[in-house]
Order: structure tokens, then C-alpha cells, then sequence
């Protein structure tokens, strides 16, 4: 059963094969989607973007998703070539450059919070505003963006992606509520474990908090995979309801207070 058959898609963010946003394509084409790919010219000449597209038979359109006339081409582009409207979008795209720069949180770089801001968070209401306005979704079609649980919880290292990641939250609750009304397009946010990635193990003591939280939750930290499958469930006729929502998958992380195994350790 191809859950994807005939559905048309935009990825935004794979970078390699360690990045979420790849394991998404390669599902979706594996369940019968048609789509493009997606990212900033240097993403593109930093990563393997074009393997990608000849695995899963889709084609490349470099864009800046800080920039509303790239997108704006972008989802009038991929309509063309696509032969109709969207049925899903990834939003998969984060940077800090405080983090990239080794700034601390209490000794950030104004200009570089604002560039990190508009990368990470005010990306999604551009993708958002350029599909609304060019009327590039169809009815019950579905979009995502992943997060991370430093919207809601503090991690010192984290930086000001935990700000980003708040507003990234806030925008699919508010976009939600405009698509839903107008053509039931449904947007969420996936808050997913630590995941070793890229652009994740950048962020100062991962290997730390990777393993917290691979301990704290019941089930264990979520794969890249298993966050794919769950892009794919949500790009599905199988949510039709879901909207306006962000969505831990993170092994039970979220609502954990504490595991046992951490109990052992700190009393060991």
C-alpha cells in the first residue's frame, strides 16, 4: 500500500544522508509521491542534494527560503513541473550562527540572532505566505516543520534555536488556523528527539543530551527514520484531522519526569 500515490510534494532541507529531510524523500518516493527538492544554493554546493534527486526521480530548484521572490518562483515552478498543485511540504531547515560562532546565549550577536531567526523560523511564514498567496495547496493537503522540545524546556547549549523553535511552533498554530478555513490544508510541527544529524551535532554537548535523553525516555530517542515515517503519516489521507499541532516524537522524553536508569546512575 503506497499511502503517497498520486500526491505531489516539496521537500525543503535535505542535505545528506544523515539529515531528516533525506529520509523523508526517500519514503515518500519509496510510498508513490512526485516532488521536488529544495535548498539554499550553498546547501546545495556543500551537500549531495543532486544523488538524491536521481534516487527518487525528482528534480532540483535551488532556492533561499529567507527570499519571498525565490519562493514565490519556487511554488510556481514546482506546480509546472509537477502537473498540479501541492498535497505536502517539509519545512527542514535550521541555523544558529551564534551557535556556528561559538557565542554564548548571554553573549549573542544581535545580526547574527536576526539572520538565525529569519533561517529558522520566519522561513516557514515566508514558505507558508508564498503557497497561500500563489494558491499552490490542494484541498486537505498538509504541511510540516520539525522542532526540537527547547521550545518548551531549557538546554543551556542550545542557544537562541530554542526561540526560533517557539516561533516555528507558534506560526503552524496560527497559519493552521488561516489554511484550515480556507481549503483545509493542515499544518503541524514535529517535535523530535536529539537526532544525530549535520546540522544537530553542531550544538555544543549533543553527545551529552543526545544520550539524557536516550536514557530519560521510555522508549528511547526517536531515529531519523522513524521521524520520516512520521512525516510521511502526517503528508497522509490517514491525519485529515490533525492541525495545528506540535507533535512530540521523542520516545516519551517530553513527558517524562524522570527514568530509572537515570535513578542508577546518579545513585551508583
Amino acid at each position: 500500500m503506497k499511502i503517497l500515490e498520486g500526491k505531489r510534494g516539496l521537500i525543503f532541507g535535505a542535505l545528506d544522508e544523515k539529515s531528516i529531510a533525506w529520509k523523508v524523500a526517500l519514503n515518500a518516493h519509496e510510498q508513490g509521491a512526485k516532488f521536488i527538492l529544495s535548498n539554499a544554493p550553498i546547501a546545495l554546493r556543500m551537500g549531495k542534494i543532486n544523488e538524491l534527486a536521481e534516487k527518487t526521480e525528482s528534480r532540483v530548484i535551488p532556492a533561499d527560503a529567507t527570499s519571498v521572490d525565490d519562493l514565490n518562483k519556487l511554488f510556481d515552478e514546482s506546480v509546472k513541473l509537477l502537473g498540479g498543485k501541492l498535497d505536502f511540504v517539509l519545512h527542514s531547515i535550521g541555523m544558529s550562527v551564534n551557535v556556528r560562532k561559538g557565542r554564548e546565549y548571554t553573549n549573542q550577536n544581535y545580526d547574527f540572532t536576526i539572520k538565525g531567526f529569519d533561517v529558522s523560523a520566519l522561513s516557514f511564514h515566508k514558505v507558508l505566505q508564498s503557497a497561500w498567496k500563489n494558491e499552490s495547496m490542494n484541498d486537505y493537503g498538509s504541511i510540516v516543520a520539525l522542532s526540537y522540545v527547547a521550545a518548551q524546556k531549557t538546554f543551556p547549549d542550545y542557544n537562541d534555536m530554542a526561540e526560533n523553535k517557539a516561533y516555528l511552533e507558534s506560526i503552524a498554530r496560527s497559519f493552521g488556523y488561516h489554511f484550515g478555513n480556507r481549503n483545509k490544508v493542515r499544518i503541524n510541527t514535529i517535535s523530535q528527539s536529539p537526532t544525530i544529524t549535520t546540522a544537530g551535532s553542531g550544538v555544543k554537548g549533543f553527545d551529552t543530551f543526545f544520550n539524557y535523553a536516550d536514557k530519560m525516555s521510555p522508549l528511547g530517542n526517536a531515529s531519523a527514520e522513524d521521524c520520516a515515517n512520521f512525516c510521511i503519516a502526517l503528508f497522509s489521507d490517514l491525519t485529515k484531522s490533525v492541525t495545528m499541532q506540535n507533535i512530540f516524537h521523542d520516545g516519551g522524553f517530553s513527558n517524562t519526569g524522570i527514568s530509572e536508569d537515570l535513578i542508577k546512575e546518579f545513585t551508583s
